[in-house]
């Protein structure tokens, strides 16, 4: 039994050093005083790039805890971009909130217990632990949401997560219960052992379907995405960079654990719900942006429809479907963290700015900038050579190997409106008359700027072996 336990222990030691450091971390933050914040930050970030050394640097595969914590290939990839966007969420956020006065250390604590959280669920083997990292995930994101209680906005954002948020648990909770009617069991393994022969029950079906209703909850898709622009807009910008990183990639790498995983036998069954909502996710995140004029809610919109794009890659049911969802998330992520650089970076003298007409003239007032951004507008719109070319080309690719060329068209189509608002914020900065200039990037945000910037723009260099490694992977799950 000890041995069993100091086995399972070494499986999760990411799990374990995180729950460990978030509760000494916040003991530091009580009794350090004035310094607490500056002191348990850095901690924070020490502590989660330990994590993500242990996660890349010691693999480990099997089960643990009575399997019901799994690690391979696929969730050690999915790990670390999850960490990845906590450490450079929390490395961007500390300029604003100093500036902004909300530089208090439980920001740090918080960031640690929901990525924990996103840990244990990219590891979940049941539906319990499933459950259990969601929610420790979630209760900490919704604390985060209106972390700035001076702001209305933010507080009436955090307030509409919460709400909805727990709408969505209770949702998936409902299926779960339904498939462990309808099975008898809650292991991933059992469940698919259980529904593999003979017809399927209805039952199960609809529990598939509420617990898809509440991932889909998680990475904001259709129709589960009215969150979404509101809480972006009113969140503090690092907690909405947080929001649309970290979260997303735990979100994504349970959707494809549950589906390839439990619920294999149905593939037929979830494969129409994942077209569905992969297909409404485009096109309205296509649409809808277009008449944004806050960058915050643009990227909202932008992120609603990017986790369309990679959701077409999970409808194949393959394994190169699975490995194109990696690719995508990874590219995404990337990104992603660079243009919320730049959206921290929009400060003038007077305070920062989230309107796209502020970006007007950027071009001259500061030139490389400029660049850096129009190199994340043509990624996000999908131009080649940059990365995201090579992330819609691996999903729709999936698609297409798997007969899916319909949905693969409207992809494209959808890609092609979705071009016109990331454009238009290209010709503002640089063809539109000067407004008032922003002030030079330095520091962090300069950093994240420069890395991210030229990941997107040299992606071709390393595409072969990143895909290589996220085959590998994939076929680790499959």
């Amino acid at each position: 039994m000890q041995t069993d336990l100091i086995a399972s222990l070494t499986l999760a030691a990411p799990e374990v050093l995180l729950a460990l450091s978030g509760l000494a971390l916040l003991m530091i933050g009580v009794f350090s005083g004035e310094r607490a914040s500056a002191i348990v930050n850095g901690l924070a970030v020490a502590v989660l790039i330990a994590a993500l050394a242990i996660v890349i640097l010691f693999p480990a595969n099997g089960t643990a805890f009575g399997d019901a914590f799994v690690s391979n290939g696929f969730t050690r990839f999915m790990k670390a971009l999850t960490l990845i966007g906590s450490i450079v969420a929390l490395i961007m956020s500390v300029g604003f909130a100093r500036q902004e006065k909300f530089d208090k250390f439980e920001f740090p604590v918080l960031v640690i217990l929901s990525t924990l959280g996103m840990l244990l669920m990219i590891s979940a083997s049941n539906m319990l632990t499933l459950y259990m990292g969601l929610e420790l995930q979630s209760l900490a994101l919704y604390v985060l949401a209106a972390f700035n209680r001076d702001s209305v906005r933010s507080t009436e954002a955090g307030l509409k997560y919460f709400v909805l948020g727990a709408l969505s648990s209770g949702m998936m909770l409902y299926g779960i219960s339904l498939v462990y009617g309808y099975t008898g069991h809650i292991g991933f393994v059992e469940i698919a052992n259980a529904i593999s022969g003979g017809e399927r029950e209805l039952g199960v079906v609809f529990g598939l379907v509420f617990i898809l209703a509440g991932l889909c909850f998680k990475i904001s898709a259709v129709p589960f995405h009215m969150w979404t622009p509101d809480v972006y807009e009113g969140a503090p910008t690092p907690v909405t960079a947080f929001f649309a990183s970290a979260p997303k990639m735990a979100a994504m790498a349970l959707i494809v654990r549950v589906t390839m995983d439990a619920f294999a036998p149905v593939a037929h069954d979830w494969r129409q719900v994942i077209v569905f909502v992969s297909i409404a996710s485009m096109v309205l995140g296509a649409f809808a942006a277009i008449g944004q004029r806050n960058i915050k809610r643009l990227m909202a919109y932008s992120s609603i429809s990017h986790m369309g794009y990679a959701l077409v890659a999970l409808a194949a049911g393959t394994v190169i479907g699975v490995s194109g969802v990696m690719i995508y998330m990874l590219i995404y992520l990337a990104m992603t963290l660079g243009t919320f650089a730049f959206i921290l970076a929009m400060r003038t003298k007077d305070g920062n700015v989230e309107q796209i007409d502020d970006l007007a003239g950027l071009s001259r007032s500061n030139p490389l900038l400029a660049c850096i951004m129009t190199v994340m507008m043509f990624s996000l719109a999908g131009i080649p050579p940059l990365a995201g070319f090579f992330g819609k080309w691996y999903a729709f690719a999936a698609a297409v190997q798997a007969g899916l060329v319909p949905l693969a068209v409207i992809g494209i189509v959808a890609s092609v409106v979705g071009a016109f608002y990331y454009l238009r914020i290209i010709k503002i900065m640089w063809f539109d008359e000067p407004a008032q200039p922003l002030l030079p990037v330095t520091g962090e945000l300069k950093l994240v700027l420069w890395v991210s910037g030229a990941f997107v723009l040299l992606y071709g260099l390393i595409g072969g072996y990143i895909a290589g490694l996220a085959q590998t992977a994939a076929q680790s799950l499959i």
